[in-house]
């Protein structure tokens, strides 16, 4: 048990890291989220309130539908990265991480402008498990009425599972396919351990934070902290494709096109390693002689039994192939820029 964001969480169960890992990408692990956190916007003017302070463009979305997005600085950079679910056309919820679940809050408060919307901070009233993998369709489906395939990717909808009242969210954090579901606290021991029981056939195990962040590094998911913060550009992480371009002006929507214009000077890459070594956060990147950016994330992953990373890189040298060499306590090390992510299930 660690502590994070705020919460005491476990990094492992008794089968460990490696083994929860595999299980989850050949079978199904359960995860406990519920330290993240969730904003409650109301009103006429949610959908262009919440545009305007995300990079994504929300009127895409139709009632069931979530997306990937961020909230950016008037300088493009990440406050932090989040879901946007519709609920209604006056109703979104906005998912954010645990660790900045506070200063989100804040942030998005204090950029209120006389819209008509109702905020309200309701992390309090979610917990949230995600079953995850292969067989974890199969798993929920026993404890639910919900026609669980006709649930999109990235699409949610309401109903019961194991009695509870509950949101079914066709999404995750670890690259497979699986089910994210909020439910009220106080109910949340009970579906978590009909999941559990649902899946005993399955194999099913419940998996800790070192499993999550594995998997979600093989998968190529940023994590906010890490990989993104509020010195990093949405372009320079890689996640144009979460900026909304023809939308109307949003925070940040200057600086991003600007940016886009001229072009990055560093971008984020994923890499794996040449010679023996583990890269980890925070080690030293060198281009020669020269220290030229660094390692934001770094694994020995169990399913891909290679030695991987994130960094970030001089512009000119993020093509794949390129290699550089970290810094692993002293001993510069052999590393090689790779397309990401690592790891993509299989169709």
């Amino acid at each position: 048990m660690v502590e994070f964001g705020g919460w005491d969480m476990p990094v492992q169960y008794p089968a460990g890291t490696v083994e929860e890992h595999l299980r989850t990408r050949n079978h199904s692990g359960l995860f406990d989220v519920s330290h993240m956190g969730e904003i409650d916007v109301r009103g006429p003017d949610a959908i262009p309130f919440v545009n305007r302070l995300t990079s994504n463009d929300v009127t895409k979305l139709t009632d069931g539908q979530a997306q990937y997005s961020a909230l950016t600085t008037p300088s493009g950079t990440v406050v932090d990265d989040l879901l946007v679910y519709r609920l209604s056309a006056d109703h979104l919820l906005l998912v954010v991480n645990a660790g900045t679940t506070d200063k989100d809050w804040n942030w998005v408060s204090s950029h209120h402008e006389g819209e008509n919307v109702e905020l309200r901070n309701a992390s309090s009233e979610y917990c949230q498990l995600a079953i995850q993998g292969p067989e974890a369709l199969s798993i929920l489906q026993k404890l639910t009425d919900l026609p669980l395939a006709d649930i999109k990717y990235y699409h949610f909808t309401n109903g019961t599972v194991d009695g509870v009242a509950s949101i079914v969210s066709r999404t995750g954090y670890t690259g497979e396919d699986g089910f994210e579901i909020f439910v009220p606290p106080q109910s949340a021991d009970r579906v978590w351990q009909a999941i559990l029981e649902s899946g005993r056939a399955f194999e099913v195990i419940p998996c800790g934070l070192g499993a999550r962040d594995t998997l979600r590094l093989e998968a190529g998911m940023r994590l906010h902290g890490n990989d993104i913060d509020e010195t990093t550009t949405a372009l320079e992480a890689d996640l144009g494709w979460i900026v909304g371009w023809k939308k109307d002006d949003f925070l940040g929507a200057a600086a991003l096109r600007d940016q886009k214009a001229r072009g990055v000077a560093r971008r984020i890459v994923g890499f794996e390693m040449v010679d023996r070594g583990i890269a980890r956060h925070g080690y030293d990147a060198y281009i020669g002689d020269e220290k030229a950016g660094i390692v934001t994330s770094g694994t020995q992953t169990p399913y891909l039994r290679k030695a991987i990373g994130m960094a970030y890189l001089p512009a000119d040298r993020t093509a794949p192939g390129t290699e550089f060499d970290v810094d692993i306590r002293g001993r510069r090390t052999r590393a090689q820029v790779v397309p990401m992510p690592f790891y993509k299930r299989p169709k």
